[in-house]
């Protein structure tokens, strides 16, 4: 597994945000805590095969064991009964996080058809950077033959920033491409 990003990290990025926000302690510089991946399948998620299926597709793409996430309550309007199952998550953490973004960054968004830059509006008060992916082929671990239809998923990229001026340049100085 690759430590490309984390040295990164720490050689390039926590140097550049502690000159340019002038950081009194070192624990107030922003870093990454966590990445989550989450995929809403809604009433096909009562499907086995198709649940199955995205449980494996997640597995490959971020190299950890998705739950499946279910209904807490019943919502007739939507025809959703309780534990009901309606799609899947992962949270990922230090090395596998590290190693997730590296895929992502070097290998994935270069693939996105016509891709200009990722949006730097949906980063939140908070910090934290959501995004959505549309087409799961971007990922080489998905092989195209396996796949019935194309289904899309959320990352969100949860960010120990105070602002979001703070998380874009973060988040840049580790690769990401935003728009101009």
């Amino acid at each position: 597994m690759s430590q490309k990003l984390k040295l990164q990290y720490e050689n390039e990025v926590i140097p550049f945000l502690q000159e340019n926000f002038k950081y009194k302690n070192i624990h107030e510089i922003p870093k990454i805590i966590k990445v989550q991946i989450n995929r809403g399948l809604g009433t096909a998620a009562q499907n086995s095969k198709v649940l199955k299926k995205t449980v494996n597709e997640i597995r490959l793409i971020s190299g950890q064991q998705p739950i499946v996430t279910i209904a807490k309550n019943s919502i007739a309007g939507f025809k959703i009964r309780e534990d009901m199952p309606l799609g899947v998550t992962v949270t990922l953490r230090r090395e596998k996080m590290y190693s997730f973004l590296e895929r992502l960054i070097n290998l994935a968004l270069p693939r996105i058809r016509d891709f200009q830059g990722l949006d730097p509006r949906k980063i939140d008060k908070h910090g934290n950077y959501s995004f959505g992916i549309t087409d799961q082929l971007i990922f080489p671990e998905i092989d195209y033959d396996q796949v019935d239809e194309t289904l899309g998923f959320n990352i969100t990229i949860v960010t120990t920033a105070k602002t979001t001026k703070e998380s874009i340049a973060l988040l840049q100085k580790l690769g990401l491409p935003f728009k101009k």
